[in-house]
């Protein structure tokens, strides 16, 4: 989402440190364009201006302009900025001390607060909470049925209220009461409340979660906004915030490829913290919002804290060290590549992972054909069999055509494939031989070589 805008701060950046000297006319001048290429990501212009003048304030200290690194000290300036704009420090969602804890969630329609709502039981249910889901969104046709299928997936109870003829209750906030003594009787410590959204802002509606919020007097009020819509959603948040007071701000679609306007300036319109940020539909794909976090990868910076908590996920010690024997004795095959594929699937787009590591995502901006070639992979590794998998260096001419035909592909890319993997097993080979001796990985090279 936010790559133009990247692109544009480090471009800022450069040519002012690239200049040898920094004065007030060359730092004026960048923070001109800095100032438009926030407007130009749809960033409110109060906050745009502000943030230019604080940069440009602190820029023209005398401890930057007489500092022996004043370009290092620059960078940190703008970090340091995004990262206050962004709201600084963590906050962490409010659970209560007593259970169980209430967290409403609101928001416009197509904000993605249904899918947040499961993605938040599951983080939450992945730290030991219990939780329970409530469907109060009584109007969109087969919101229930949504969350009670998410629900489902995820092995979290749901609550609704039906008729005998099946219909749902248009009755919302007796919903998210009846919801909450339920949790209490079936010992369950949280409690999230899924309520009903618009296509735009309305008296009734907002009546109707003001109503809520009063009956069940929620521990949390989460405020979900969809970071494709730009300053509507900012003038949305501001709207809700002045009739329900909310807690914190939830970022939805994140992955999108929109301007990111609105989660740069959701947190200084409404002063309220970011808590939570959403990418994808996966359930899993939900991270607690960390602002300097945020603004290293801004700045082209990466992310390695982020991307070293995800693939700790996906990874535990045993399995690291059955895949380091593998690669030792060179018994690493297809099928360990594959499995190895489905985990950094897992941690997210191959954009996303990109990102988070320094340097990387300059080379790799347009990472669209490594995600059609890792598509492909599969398709080639899911047509062979296990025996094929686990002796890749067997495979003759027969089954290559066999395979080929399978995944819909043709005997050359199947023939790319295994040279590569023949090329990537070396290097693995290598790069465990240089890690035991205490030398630095080459990752580059690693993706390089499976390109």
């Amino acid at each position: 989402m936010f790559d133009n805008l990247s692109q544009r701060l480090e471009g800022a950046i450069k040519r002012l440190t690239g200049r040898g000297r920094i004065t007030e006319l060359n730092i004026a001048e960048s923070m001109g364009e800095i100032r438009r290429a926030l407007l130009e990501a749809d960033v409110n212009y109060q906050v745009a201006r502000n943030f230019t003048n604080r940069v440009k304030e602190k820029a023209l200290g005398d401890h930057v302009l007489r500092s022996v690194a004043p370009g290092q000290m620059i960078v940190k300036i703008v970090y340091d900025e995004i990262a206050r704009l962004l709201g600084g420090n963590a906050a962490e969602i409010n659970l209560g001390n007593k259970p169980p804890a209430v967290i409403l969630i609101a928001g416009l329609q197509g904000s993605g607060k249904t899918t947040f709502s499961a993605k938040l039981a599951l983080h939450l249910q992945s730290r030991g909470r219990v939780p329970m889901l409530a469907a109060a969104d009584v109007y969109r046709p087969a919101a229930v049925d949504q969350l009670s299928r998410l629900g489902e997936e995820i092995n979290v109870p749901v609550f609704s209220i039906t008729s005998d003829d099946g219909s749902v209750t248009q009755d919302a906030p007796r919903v998210a009461r009846e919801a909450v003594a339920y949790a209490r009787k079936q010992a369950r410590d949280t409690v999230i409340i899924d309520t009903a959204g618009r296509l735009h802002v309305d008296e009734r509606m907002m009546a109707e979660v003001a109503e809520i919020k009063t009956q069940v007097q929620p521990t949390e009020i989460l405020f979900v906004v969809d970071s494709m819509t730009g300053q509507d959603a900012v003038n949305t948040a501001r709207e809700f915030n002045s009739r329900l007071n909310f807690d914190g701000v939830v970022l939805t679609k994140l992955d999108g490829d929109t301007r990111g306007g609105a989660a740069l300036s959701v947190r200084s319109v409404v002063d309220k913290p970011i808590k939570f940020a959403s990418t994808g539909e996966k359930l899993d794909q939900l991270t607690p919002f960390f602002p300097d976090r945020m603004a290293r990868r801004i700045l082209g910076m990466g992310d390695v804290v982020t991307l070293v908590e995800k693939a700790q996920q996906q990874y535990d010690a045993e399995q690291a060290e059955t895949l380091r024997r593998k690669i030792r004795k060179q018994t690493f095959d297809l099928e360990d590549f594959y499995q190895q594929l489905q985990k950094i699937k897992s941690m997210g787009s191959l954009s996303d992972v990109m990102g988070m590591i320094p340097g990387l995502g300059k080379q790799f901006k347009d990472v669209s054909g490594g995600e059609a070639e890792l598509a492909q992979t599969e398709a080639l590794i899911l047509s062979m069999t296990p025996w094929e998998r686990r002796n890749p260096d067997a495979i003759n001419s027969s089954r290559r055509r066999r395979i080929a035909a399978g995944s819909g592909q043709q005997v050359r890319d199947l023939n790319q494939l295994l040279r590569q993997f023949k090329q990537i097993r070396k290097l693995m080979k290598r790069m465990q031989t240089k890690a035991g001796k205490g030398r630095p990985v080459d990752l580059s090279a690693l993706l390089q070589a499976a390109r």
